[in-house]
């Protein structure tokens, strides 16, 4: 596959002018802490929003659409929202705005009550929230191109976080009720937004800051970075294996809805306590962080397609197995393969998008990649839960299983098509 041609320059010093000042600490610590406040959110989002609305007198028809409808809306926002981060080189600024609007609108949620209140603040906060990981995804990407970080070892904070974060939401809910629910989500909301403070610049934020830098100190204008263009997203979308790797990606993380929307609820119904239910949850974060942290050799060894191969392959396995209410031994052992069937999907994602885009559209790739994975498939994958769930149970993960099939078969396309990246 060609590799796109827009590259920024780095933030190196020109015509005398010293590089922007480094904040106190480095950058793979800002961005682990800002991966640990989002996935602390998230934690307690996928594990008890779910729970709270049902709490709040929501049918399982009306949570599936609460859910999928914030996924549909970000297919037109989340690119449109980072193409302006990359063309105005404004990563971090968004990010501000975005993890703070996020509070006010879970502030509001505090007095909504009724489907449709609840649907009209969980569509702006799909317009604050979802957008914020696919730019920190392209900083983080940024850092590992520039610098050679391990992007596995950053993002691994995130996945600790998720497991503490699930421990606190359950002993909130068992301590205060369902109710603390909405509490615990805008204290990490808050958590979030000042983490978002320490973030740092990608490449073409640091080279529009040294130019600006260099016009005050020679008094001449240097000359201005390449801003992406409609037409390079255009050659983008109109890539084959670009096509391919969506479509393997998205068809892979999509079949994950039925668990994250109503998995809670079904352990629940199996008599599960919170306790166990938490510790499940753990295990499958685990499973993640011990691939992050590994993440580089795997890479190099097998590739970006590789790694979508098995995310997909362990995804057939793990939600055909789900579907007949395995023992909670074996549920142990199911969980173990969410490292693959999310943690290698993702490394294969954020892998073969630095590979293959160039860093000044790399915040419109993950854009795009959010948007299908996060969006159409998970959107219509947790629509078609919504109703799978008050009819079959348990037995809806055998779509699931069928979901993940189509991933592998598009995967396996991918990897015939073009072999995809080892190293970044």
């Amino acid at each position: 596959m060609g590799v796109l041609s827009i590259r920024a320059t780095a933030g190196t010093g020109r015509c005398g002018v010293a590089e922007p000042r480094r904040p106190w600490f480095g950058f793979a610590e800002r961005l682990a802490l800002f991966y640990a406040a989002t996935f602390f959110l998230s934690g307690i989002k996928v594990t008890y929003l779910p729970v709270w609305l049902d709490w709040r007198g929501l049918t399982a028809l009306e949570i599936g659409w609460i859910t999928a409808a914030p996924l549909f809306l970000r297919v037109a926002l989340t690119p449109v929202i980072c193409y302006a981060a990359d063309r105005y080189a404004a990563h971090r600024v968004v990010l501000i705005v975005l993890a703070w609007s996020a509070v006010g609108v879970l502030i509001a949620t505090h007095w909504a009550y009724g489907f449709w209140p609840v649907l009209l603040l969980t569509l702006l906060l799909a317009v604050s929230s979802t957008t914020i990981m696919p730019l920190t995804e392209t900083i983080a990407m940024a850092g590992v191109r520039r610098d050679g970080h391990d992007y596995g070892r950053m993002r691994l904070w995130g996945s600790l976080s998720f497991i503490a974060a699930g421990y606190v939401a359950g002993w909130g809910v068992d301590g205060f009720g369902i109710v603390a629910t909405l509490g615990m989500l805008l204290v990490a909301a808050v958590l979030v937004s000042l983490a978002a403070h320490c973030m740092p610049a990608t490449e073409t934020e640091t080279a529009v800051e040294t130019a600006t830098m260099a016009t005050s100190a020679t008094g001449s204008a240097a000359a201005p970075e390449r801003r992406v263009r409609p037409s390079d997203i255009a050659a983008l979308l109109k890539s084959w294996p670009f096509a391919c790797f969506l479509m393997a990606a998205g068809a892979i993380q999509a079949a994950h809805a039925l668990f994250y929307t109503f998995g809670v609820l079904l352990w629940r119904q199996q008599g599960l306590s919170t306790f166990t239910i938490s510790g499940l949850w753990a295990i499958g974060v685990i499973a993640e962080i011990v691939l992050f942290a590994t993440s580089g050799p795997v890479v190099r060894a097998i590739g970006a397609g590789g790694l979508l191969l098995a995310g997909a392959a362990a995804a057939v396995l793990r939600w055909t197995l789900m579907a007949f209410d395995p023992p909670l031994a074996v549920l142990v052992m199911l969980q173990a393969l969410h490292g693959l069937t999310f943690g290698a999907t993702h490394l294969g994602a954020v892998h073969f998008i630095a590979a293959t885009v160039a860093p000044a559209q790399a915040g419109t790739a993950q854009a795009l990649h959010a948007s299908v994975t996060s969006g159409i498939a998970m959107g219509l994958a947790t629509l078609v839960a919504g109703r799978l769930y008050p009819e079959f149970g348990g037995r809806g993960y055998l779509a699931m299983a069928a979901l993940s099939v189509l991933g592998l078969i598009v995967a396996l396309a991918l990897q015939r098509t073009s072999k995809a990246p080892t190293k970044v």
